[in-house]
């Protein structure tokens, strides 16, 4: 919510399975805030970067969602933080 692109964010709980709940934000007129959002890490292939290799999305104008020993948080914020993590993914 922090950035702008997300309505809102729930911690749902399924028998042993967490799950997210997000709802998307859109704007006045009905279209998306988000044009486009990427799966970074899977299952099969996790991505792990120090913090001097976290890339921009978009040149900026997008975030990368790493998961840090400080929690979920934004590449600018983990390069704030000095902090590399698994990358989730990323939205612009």
């Amino acid at each position: 919510a922090q950035e702008g692109f997300l309505g809102s964010v729930n911690e749902t709980t399924d028998g042993t399975f967490r799950q997210l709940r997000i709802k998307l934000k859109y704007g006045p007129n009905g279209e998306p805030v988000i044009s486009g959002i990427k799966r970074v890490s899977k299952p099969g292939q996790r991505i792990y970067l120090p913090v001097d290799k976290l890339i921009r999305t978009n040149s900026g104008l997008g975030i990368s969602v790493i998961s840090t020993s400080k929690g979920l948080l934004t590449d600018r914020q983990a390069r704030k933080e000095g902090v590399g993590g698994e990358v989730v993914c990323q939205v612009w």
